[in-house]
């Protein structure tokens, strides 16, 4: 039976993969002061008015009528796999729950699982597109659903920002230890934990620093490179998105590499200049 995967825009999963098999991403709203983004807004023009805003957006989780519509587009027949972004810092995994038990209640008769993630953009997209991939091979959505919790756990996600602005606003990082981390040129390597939430690894004096210290996390692990594949995000900054892929490959030759640019969900905590990986 053919299984239909979801995610949510808090994925930045790249888009040619989203294409090849089929999945649907769920949107999540993003508000600037002068109203909503429309969904077909270019990346260019989402960076854009976040320069040129003085007032950061908001963002906000899909309602479950967002996903229960999606389920029933998806092919009859289909099993449906839902992986979102980590419920600690999104209600959008309880929307999709939701969902999933609307669509039960009115007699859906395939399989349905929805998973959290306990990551976002990297580490999310590197989890739904590795489940995109071995939903070809597995024979059943008990088989994938269960090497899929497995990743879960296994998966490192890291980060490090040009600016600590964005994220202190959006109240992911606490104000008094990012203002002062910002006045004195500190840049944060941060990991999304175990809980899926953010925490501070190291300090460093300057962003190049950061984006070394960073790359050096991967040697903290051994990688499988036949089989294992790694995902780049970056906020708006692609030139060093492929420097840092290029210096990677050189001393980590993973098998996959999924590189994207981090869309307005997570551009919008983030800010522009930042990078990240998750393997």
């Amino acid at each position: 039976m053919p299984i239909k995967i979801f995610t949510d825009s808090g994925s930045d999963i790249p888009k040619h993969i989203q294409a090849q098999y089929g999945i649907e991403v769920i949107p999540l709203p993003v508000l600037f002061s002068d109203g909503p983004l429309p969904q077909e807004s270019s990346i260019e023009d989402f960076y854009y008015k976040l320069k040129t805003f003085d007032k950061l957006p908001t963002t906000s989780s899909p309602n479950p009528s967002q996903f229960l519509e999606a389920y029933k587009r998806a092919e009859p027949g289909s099993d449906l796999l839902v992986i979102c972004m980590s419920a600690n810092v999104s209600s959008t995994y309880q929307s999709a729950i939701i969902a999933r038990d609307m669509l039960l209640d009115e007699g859906f008769d395939g399989k349905i699982e929805v998973l959290d993630s306990k990551t976002f953009s990297g580490g999310l997209s590197l989890i739904v597109s590795t489940a995109a991939k071995w939903s070809e091979s597995c024979t059943s959505l008990e088989e994938l659903t269960t090497k899929l919790q497995q990743l879960i756990d296994d998966t490192r996600a890291y980060f490090t920002l040009e600016t600590l602005e964005n994220i202190i606003k959006g109240g992911r990082l606490n104000r008094l230890a990012g203002g002062v981390a910002s006045v004195l040129n500190i840049k944060l390597l941060l990991r999304i934990n175990e809980e899926g939430t953010i925490e501070v690894v190291e300090k460093t004096r300057g962003f190049r620093k950061a984006v070394n210290s960073l790359i050096a996390k991967l040697d903290e692990k051994q990688h499988d490179y036949e089989n294992a594949a790694i995902a780049i995000v970056h906020s708006n900054n692609e030139k060093l998105a492929l420097e840092v892929k290029e210096r990677i490959l050189e001393k980590h030759p993973f098998h996959e590499v999924y590189l994207s640019c981090m869309g307005p969900v997570m551009g919008t905590h983030a800010g522009e200049g930042g990078i990240g990986f998750a393997f």
